[in-house]
């Protein structure tokens, strides 16, 4: 019994120590795995799919929860192969919607685990996120009044310390027979205006002062009609990380005048329902998001019915963001087209990036759109100056001026035209 009672002392703390690291990796992976699922449903399956849901696709965690992964997988690889081997339960599957499922052929086996365990586990319920961002503030608020009351305790303590200091030095200095001089009583207001008659101090004061209106006035003017960090309210919550981050739309889907045009054009409602035709975001009780009802609302849209009621139809008044001077000409499709592998390298865009984030920032990370850059002239003279384009010579637009150039040369005659001169743009705006 004693030995016994000796190995098991030696061997509990590596056991506890081995199942400890084992649930934290289990429980590790598991997290990992929910997190992929996460992300790989919102890229995949989210366009068709509500987990709660029915949408172009039935709800998935309710089909999860009912279907085997032996068949899940190789119907979300490839539904077609598996409908055309003549499999009952993939044959029935394909009745729920005239639509036909994508196929999925570079997903792997794990991958597909991952999104069925996301699917059955579903999205953490709203609640408890409120109540963590209510711990939350209810701890800042504390912090706050906490470092508000360590002042306080601060300043009476000096204050208390610099009387018992006063006092100790009068005791001392009455040891010693030294006749002790009452500092006599002023009042404040006396004080205040025997300070400002010393010429010295006068001349300080109004010295800090000058700097410091100085110093505001020259700021102020200086961000005059400079709205960087500018986020207007709109009328619709329009989420650029949905879309052009987790979704990956091109930019210039929507935007289609900024390859083409001098606008980037705000895209018009029927491009919207390329999509929330189908996409239609229902929450838990079955309502479509509220956003995508605004779009509806506009059209005139019957989503139940699908039909579209012209004399309900009224426009949406978006919020201009970027707005430049009347004065000032911004041509995108310039810069979008024959400028973009300038400013690509002069300003560091990744090739899988769109060269718009040059001068409107990380779009596919925010959640609504704000002015990113100054937009002044200093800004875009600086681009202007550094932006290296002598990769150009081969442009039609450059091989002219080079053209007009050597005609220069050769003394024949070379007019605004050649130049550019006929350009709409260069007189209407």
């Amino acid at each position: 019994m004693r030995n016994i009672s000796l190995i098991f002392k030696r061997v509990w703390k590596s056991a506890f120590v081995f199942a400890s690291l084992s649930f934290l990796i289990f429980t590790g992976a598991q997290a990992q795995d929910l997190a992929e699922g996460r992300t790989l449903f919102k890229d995949k399956c989210a366009a068709c799919h509500a987990l709660d849901h029915d949408a172009t696709g039935p709800a998935l965690t309710p089909k999860m929860k009912e279907l085997d992964e032996a068949f899940l997988i190789p119907w979300i690889k490839n539904n077609i192969a598996l409908i055309a081997s003549g499999n009952k339960q993939a044959i029935e599957a394909s009745k729920f919607s005239p639509s036909e499922m994508k196929t999925f052929p570079t997903l792997t086996d794990a991958q597909i685990k991952s999104i069925i365990e996301y699917a059955k586990v579903g999205e953490p319920k709203d609640t408890k996120k409120e109540t963590t961002e209510t711990k939350e503030e209810g701890v800042s608020s504390l912090s706050l009044a906490g470092v508000i009351a360590i002042i306080v305790v601060a300043i009476i303590v000096l204050v208390l310390l610099g009387r018992a200091v006063k006092v100790l030095e009068r005791l001392i200095m009455e040891k010693q027979g030294i006749t002790v001089v009452e500092d006599e009583d002023v009042p404040l207001t006396v004080g205040v205006r025997r300070l400002f008659k010393n010429k010295k101090f006068v001349a300080f004061f109004v010295l800090c002062l000058i700097i410091v209106l100085g110093s505001f006035g020259w700021m102020g003017m200086w961000e005059t009609g400079v709205h960087t960090g500018y986020q207007p309210t709109q009328p619709i919550k329009f989420s650029h990380e949905l879309h052009a981050g987790i979704n990956q739309i091109d930019c210039q889907y929507c935007h289609v005048g900024a390859f083409k045009s001098k606008n980037s054009t705000i895209p018009s409602l029927n491009v919207c329902m390329n999509c929330h035709k189908s996409v239609q975001a229902r929450k838990e009780d079955g309502q479509i998001s509220p956003e995508i009802q605004k779009i509806y609302n506009a059209l005139g849209y019957d989503a139940e019915k699908q039909t579209y009621d012209k004399t309900k139809e009224k426009p949406i008044e978006w919020v201009r963001v970027h707005n430049l001077p009347d004065f000032a000409y911004f041509n995108h499709s310039q810069h979008v087209v024959v400028g973009e592998q300038a400013i690509r390298k002069e300003k560091g865009i990744k090739a899988e990036d769109p060269v718009c984030f040059a001068c409107h920032g990380p779009v596919n990370t925010m959640e609504e759109i704000y002015q990113y850059s100054p937009l002044t002239m200093k800004w875009c003279i600086n681009c202007h100056r550094d932006a290296d384009i002598s990769g150009k010579k081969n442009d039609a637009f450059y091989a002219n001026i080079i053209k007009a150039h050597e005609k220069i040369k050769k003394g024949e005659k070379i007019t605004p035209a050649m130049l550019g001169g006929l350009e709409c743009g260069k007189c209407h705006y």
